[in-house]
């Protein structure tokens, strides 16, 4: 019996090492995309039960939430850092350092955040600076006096989130945010409208409704990482309140410019929308209706992403630099196949998809449909270009490359991208079809630039310092 076993070990080939890759990435990737697809559904429940109090508390809801989206990519952004960290940390068996990354990192959420609320406490006197409508700001007002609150929470749920998934156990994050979905909608729905025998407070209810809700979550997770093994031994709660400011300027330094990608990335998608209200109603319809698509299909990469920032961190860890770069390239090959898929759907059936969100049989609808048509053959060509630039950006992050990362997207998504759009839909009167070719080139330099400061990195072998700063 003995000696069969062992001619059986003899006679199974080892699995190549790009098939082991495969395999561990698609483990860890699957619950952070899910996790991922649970905070959009949380958004889009939201905005389900605001729309139905009206257009005027939509409208408010909308233009405050814009303010609070901007300062939650900021600290987001900051604190993403601690993923590459901490995964780095763990692959070089670090627990301590793991621990002081993660404790560092709530330091950091408490440095931005309150900042943070005291200028989302002015969103109404921002709003009208910007020229918003007079008569949207008390709903913006009593939207964002409860909705700020839960900026610190989503911050620090965050850094919660990226040490399990250092860890390569992402699961805990990922349930504690599909149990907190139906949470969020039955709140809303009392706190909102006043059922369950909770008072009606409309928009007031619906930022306590997202605050309540990232408290329980930020308190579950929590409670799973202190009392629950692996997580517990890392005691990240232990000498809570001792500085540590090397690892602190650590985490600022290498967290700014990921903000600053982070908002390059955000105010090039809305800057654009600004611009597409030149050609009309129709088209704000349909490029709002077209847009969503790749909105939903990049969460795919976003999660591969953050897979790929753990495993190259891990990676370097070792430093074990054939795996490092290894993981990326698999990453990314997972998002190619992806989003390759979703653009022959794009191509194929985008009638199916548009009618979704408008009525197919009323007169006005026929222009829309057609211009989103066109939007959407665009979106089959940048699509791939969008998750290629994505993963690579995750991969970079876990070799601690930030910086340069940054200014590629200034350069793509604006001096080439959002400025090429313009040309084209004035200059050549392409109208929305030449802002979403500035899509198309934007998206694609970034992808071309980003792949290939990472295939450079390999042929250099490169690997960044794991040593605590100093």
């Amino acid at each position: 019996m003995t000696a069969t076993n062992e001619t059986r070990k003899i006679a199974t080939p080892a699995r190549p090492p790009w098939r082991r890759e495969l395999n561990a990435m698609s483990r860890l990737a699957w619950p952070i995309v899910l996790t991922q697809l649970a905070w959009v559904g949380m958004l889009t429940t939201d905005t389900a039960m605001i729309g139905r109090l009206g257009t005027l508390h939509l409208a408010g809801a909308s233009l405050s939430l814009m303010i609070f989206f901007l300062a939650y990519v900021i600290c987001f952004g900051v604190v993403t850092a601690t993923a590459s960290l901490a995964s780095q940390a763990y692959g070089a068996r670090q627990p301590r350092r793991v621990r002081r990354i993660i404790r560092q990192g709530w330091w950091v959420t408490l440095a931005l955040t309150m900042p943070m609320l005291v200028l989302l406490a002015f969103t109404p006197e921002i709003l009208l600076l910007m020229g918003q409508p007079p008569q949207t700001l008390p709903h913006a007002e009593a939207y964002i006096s409860t909705l700020m609150w839960s900026l610190p929470l989503a911050t620090a749920f965050t850094v919660l989130r990226n040490f399990v998934s250092a860890l390569g156990r992402p699961r805990p994050a990922l349930w504690v945010m599909l149990s907190g979905l139906p949470l969020n909608a039955l709140l809303d729905y009392g706190l909102i409208y006043g059922n369950f025998g909770l008072p009606r407070l409309e928009l007031v209810g619906a930022g306590l409704a997202t605050s309540i809700i990232n408290f329980v979550m930020f308190s579950a997770l929590l409670a799973i990482v202190l009392f629950r093994k692996p997580f517990s031994r890392y005691a990240i709660l232990g000498r809570f309140w001792r500085s540590d400011w090397a690892q602190f300027r650590q985490i600022i330094r290498i967290g700014l410019p990921i903000a600053g990608n982070h908002l390059m990335i955000a105010g090039f998608f809305i800057g654009a929308v600004f611009v597409m209200g030149a050609f009309g109603t129709e088209a704000i319809a349909a490029h709002t209706i077209a847009i969503q698509l790749p909105h939903i299909s990049i969460m795919i990469p976003m999660g591969l992403s953050q897979a790929a920032t753990v495993r190259v961190g891990h990676a370097v860890g070792r430093r074990n630099v054939e795996a490092a770069y290894r993981a990326g390239s698999v990453a990314t090959a997972m998002a190619v196949c992806f989003m390759t898929v979703m653009s022959v759907v794009v191509i194929l059936v985008p009638e199916v998809f548009i009618k979704i969100f408008i009525d197919a049989n009323r007169s006005e609808s026929s222009a829309v449909m057609d211009l989103a048509v066109s939007f959407l053959f665009l979106a089959a060509f940048f699509q791939i270009a969008d998750g290629i630039q994505e993963v690579m950006s995750g991969a970079l992050r876990g070799l601690n490359d930030t910086v340069v990362p940054m200014y590629i997207s200034g350069i793509s998504y604006w001096g080439i991208g959002l400025a090429t759009g313009i040309w084209l839909a004035f200059s050549y009167d392409l109208r929305g079809v030449g802002l979403w070719l500035g899509f198309v080139f934007g998206l694609s330099c970034a992808a071309i630039l980003l792949g290939w400061r990472f295939c450079r990195f390999f042929k250099r072998q490169y690997l960044p310092s794991i040593l605590t700063p100093t």
